[in-house]
């Protein structure tokens, strides 16, 4: 493994991967992606949350241009209203300065919000939010085709919280974000927990590669978006 932030390494086997897109930001910070706690506060997560579980139009998330193929992703969209998406804009407004230095980059255009439910059984398979894996004839990854050059940053806000035992809506166990490329001085692999209010950003390209867990109970929510920026 290499060392790519203070604390934490990737997996040699990249070295050896055809990654068109290949960025890190800089060394010298603790973790090369960010956790940046109460984005949102603990009322507006309920809120967003409860409008979620009463949302009956909720549909299950496709693959980028493909069909849905539920062995891959099992995971619903819910619609997020115009209250809440106001309230997202002005969290994210207020920490995009902090975001663009410590990437180094200047955010342009973004997706719209996607609000992406897990319910017990619901998952991602490990997956690059700007690239497809290219395998050989016996499976193994040999590289990455991008097919979403406008995806530079991930941002992912969460309104749920990881506990062991969920007792109530708003929390989930299992469901862990799991980057497999990325570890710590141990080896072991980067997984984070985190809480509802807490927004993760990370680069889109394969060194990000992650996958979310197979949630075991409770309900999981995230506010993803994906953001076109100058590096």
């Amino acid at each position: 493994m290499h060392q790519i932030s203070n604390y934490v390494y990737a997996r040699d086997e990249l070295l050896g991967l055809d990654i068109p897109t290949k960025r890190l930001p800089n060394p010298y910070h603790d973790f090369p992606y960010m956790v940046l706690e109460g984005v949102l506060s603990s009322a507006e997560c309920r809120a967003i949350t409860a409008a979620a579980l009463e949302d009956k139009n909720s549909v299950q998330a496709e693959l980028r241009g493909k069909a849905l193929d539920t062995a891959i992703r099992k995971t619903d969209i819910h619609i997020l209203s115009k209250e809440h998406r106001a309230i997202y804009d002005r969290r994210f407004d207020a920490i995009r300065s902090e975001i663009e230095a410590f990437f180094a980059i200047s955010l342009s255009k973004a997706t719209d919000v996607q609000v992406l439910g897990y319910e017990s059984g619901s998952f991602y398979v490990k997956h690059s939010d700007d690239a497809s894996e290219l395998r050989d004839s016996d499976g193994n990854v040999v590289g990455y085709r991008t097919v979403a050059p406008e995806r530079k940053l991930t941002t992912v806000l969460f309104t749920t919280s990881y506990t062991p035992h969920p007792t109530d809506q708003d929390h989930f166990s299992g469901g862990e974000l799991l980057f497999n490329y990325l570890c710590d001085e141990n080896g072991n692999t980067i997984t984070l927990r985190p809480e509802a209010g807490d927004m993760v950003v990370f680069l889109s390209n394969p060194y990000f590669a992650h996958e979310v867990l197979s949630v075991k109970e409770g309900f999981r929510l995230s506010l993803v978006q994906w953001h076109d920026a100058l590096m």
